[in-house]
């Protein structure tokens, strides 16, 4: 169970200075006798795959510590020092979908903003513009759930890889990153519905406008994939071929490149029956993902239950 938020408490005054905003850190213990990691650093997988993130709790301060000072656990504290800060004491943050693999949005994260978003879960941010930290949906509930978060070899980048409660942009898009280099010298206007995808979601895009295309100009030119989206037994059958044919790589021992091929063409004839049915791939990749941390007995004898 992730713990609840933490008090903010008061830092000395050079922890505020190095601070944008002289904000206070929050303080993080790390529970199980000191065994937890965090910030990027390995864990064991809970349930939904969201990594177990220490118990957060106001350390207790020491006999020597002077009023306005508290004390940080060592390691939460070494995480934070070893963010290499630049000289306004931020780093760039990028927020990212932890089942589409997008990119959310970019912004910056002094030790305030990391120390928060690893206590509440909720992807937050140094603004520069209001010298405060921010906490994406605040404002519009949108917020963006942190399952982990990762920091690069150089330690001067942060990635919170987490999930979206609703749009990420202000301007309603899933993701801030909607506008094309290329298409932009093609005289292309941007596209919100546009996204910076893998190779499985710009499937998913030209399967979605091919049966947008249906809807809009009738069977119009001929396509392959427009014709299995109007003919339902045929589209099954073929999946049923398909998955024949990858299991058929196996019992006959045929080579690597024919698997490969079967199973893209398997892989692309099920994500037009889940275009038809109106399921999204990321739909299927976050089920997957709550499966991680169960074998597969448990998940199936779950199933039977309910």
């Amino acid at each position: 169970m992730a713990a609840p938020p933490l008090p903010r408490a008061p830092v000395s005054s050079s922890a505020a200075a190095a601070s944008p905003g002289g904000r206070a850190l929050l303080l993080l213990r790390v529970g199980g006798g000191g065994s937890g990691r965090c910030a990027g650093v390995a864990a064991a997988a809970a349930p939904g795959w969201r990594r177990p993130f220490p118990a957060a709790s106001v350390a207790a301060r020491s006999a020597g510590t002077t009023p306005g000072e508290v004390a940080v656990d060592p390691k939460v504290e070494a995480i934070l020092d070893s963010v290499k800060w630049d000289s306004k004491g931020l780093a760039v943050a990028i927020a990212q979908n932890v089942d589409t693999g997008a990119i959310l949005m970019q912004g910056f994260a002094n030790k305030e903003a990391l120390a928060t978003t690893i206590s509440t879960r909720k992807a937050t941010f140094y603004s520069r513009s209001r010298s405060s930290l921010w906490t994406k949906g605040e404002t519009s509930m949108n917020f963006i759930n942190v399952h982990d978060i990762f920091l690069d070899c150089d330690r001067d980048s942060i990635i919170y890889l987490g999930k979206p409660d609703g749009p990420t942009c202000h301007t309603g898009a899933e993701t801030c990153y909607y506008t094309s280099v290329y298409d932009a010298l093609q005289g292309s206007k941007p596209n919100q519905d546009r996204q910076v995808v893998s190779t499985l979601y710009s499937l998913e895009d030209t399967i979605s406008r091919r049966k947008e295309e249906i809807v809009t100009e009738g069977s119009g030119k001929p396509s392959w994939t427009k014709k299995l989206i109007l003919d339902n037994r045929l589209l099954c059958s073929k999946i049923s071929e398909e998955a024949g044919e990858l299991n058929q790589t196996l019992l006959e021992n045929e080579d690597e490149s024919r698997t490969i091929s079967e199973m893209g063409d398997l892989l692309y004839h099920a994500m037009v029956l889940l275009r038809v049915k109106g399921v999204r791939m990321e739909q299927v990749l976050e089920v997957l993902r709550k499966r991680f941390s169960q074998s597969g007995i448990e998940e199936k004898a779950s199933r039977n239950k309910s």
